[in-house]
């Protein structure tokens, strides 16, 4: 018989049983479809396979009554027993169950009740996803999270051992030459190790995409800085100034060695002798974009003696590029202050 566009197949009843029949022995996925009872009806042919059992077995079996009770829990009976009274449906039902024949799996049962014309009975179609292996891959990928997390700690705290012993080396051989030029540029590269060790104190994360409260972080790596390089009874404060305000760890890092630089820098050399002063370390965040400042009220850039900040401005320019930020800076008699700018398009 031929068939044209806006006929029905499924009104001739022979050709629609056959259809029907072919259809349900062609989905890939294991269904079963149940009455009112929850007994089984139909299954396809892709549930018999998947679970290795017969249209004998189950065919006219209550559901929950099927195998060796893997469907029997009271919770997923509750839910099937209500979806025609209530006209819902059950939504992905996770099942995990040692199978008599086919071993461990896990399951995600799908019911909702089909509706067609001119019959009083309902039935229920229930379908059975097998997430098996995607549980094992979840599983796995969670592991290896897990072992990378701690090889990156391990890895942090061998490179903390070893900048604080190169450190500590260097601190040795500058108290060993004669040469003040040699002992100078040994300690301008132990106090730049120390800094990024310190930075990297307060950066304890395991991905350069987690985010870092700034605020806190620079109050913390300021502390350290000042404890480290201002001696007690010098009337020098370094003070931190911010709001809230969240960046990435990997912006966090370059934050915070732009900062340690420049604070450095200003508690080196914008305070000659026993000269009182403060240095300011402000970080504003808004829609536009971040700013970071670094303020001393020092005797300012030019009066300077014998200047040897050529290699820190360009740590602080490159570290600014990374950041696509740029850098102004501002000095006179009455201080300096250099500005980190970031600005969001």
């Amino acid at each position: 018989m031929t068939y044209f566009p806006g006929d029905d197949p499924f009104a001739d009843t022979q050709l629609g049983n056959a259809l029907t029949r072919a259809i349900v022995n062609t989905i890939h996925e294991p269904f079963l479809v149940l009455d009112s009872d929850l007994r089984i009806i139909v299954a396809s042919r892709s549930f018999y396979t998947k679970f290795q059992v017969t249209k004998a077995e189950i065919q006219g079996e209550l559901f929950y009554e099927i195998g060796d009770g893997q469907y029997n829990i009271p919770a997923l009976r509750h839910f099937l027993s209500n979806i025609i009274p209530e006209h819902s449906a059950l939504k992905e039902y996770k099942l995990q169950h040692d199978f008599p024949a086919i071993g461990r799996h896990t399951l995600l049962i799908s019911a909702r009740e089909v509706l067609y014309e001119n019959s009083a009975r309902r039935h229920l179609l229930l379908t059975i996803g097998d997430i098996t292996g995607q549980e094992l891959i979840e599983e796995e990928r969670e592991k290896l999270s897990k072992q990378k997390d701690l090889m990156i700690k391990e890895m942090k705290h061998r490179m903390a051992n070893s900048l604080q012993l190169i450190a500590s080396i260097l601190i040795l051989k500058s108290e060993a030459v004669e040469s003040p030029e040699v002992r100078s540029h040994l300690q301008d590269a132990h106090e730049r190790i120390m800094s990024i060790a310190t930075v990297e104190q307060f950066l304890d994360t395991t991905s350069l995409n987690e985010e870092v409260e700034v605020g806190p972080y620079l109050t913390e790596l300021c502390g350290s800085l000042a404890t480290s390089m201002i001696s007690e009874g010098r009337p020098l404060a370094l003070v931190v100034e911010s709001g809230g305000g969240m960046v990435t760890s990997a912006e966090g890092i370059s934050i915070g060695l732009i900062t340690a630089e420049l604070a450095i820098n200003a508690i080196k050399h914008a305070f000659p002798g026993d000269m009182p002063g403060t240095i300011v370390v402000a970080f504003k965040i808004s829609p536009g974009g971040w700013l970071l400042s670094v303020t001393d009220n020092g005797v300012g850039m030019q009066t300077r003696v014998a200047r040897k900040e050529g290699l820190g401005t360009t740590i602080v320019q490159s570290l600014a590029r990374q950041l696509d930020a740029t850098v102004e800076t501002t000095t006179g008699p009455q201080g300096t202050r250099v500005s980190i700018i970031h600005t969001t398009l």
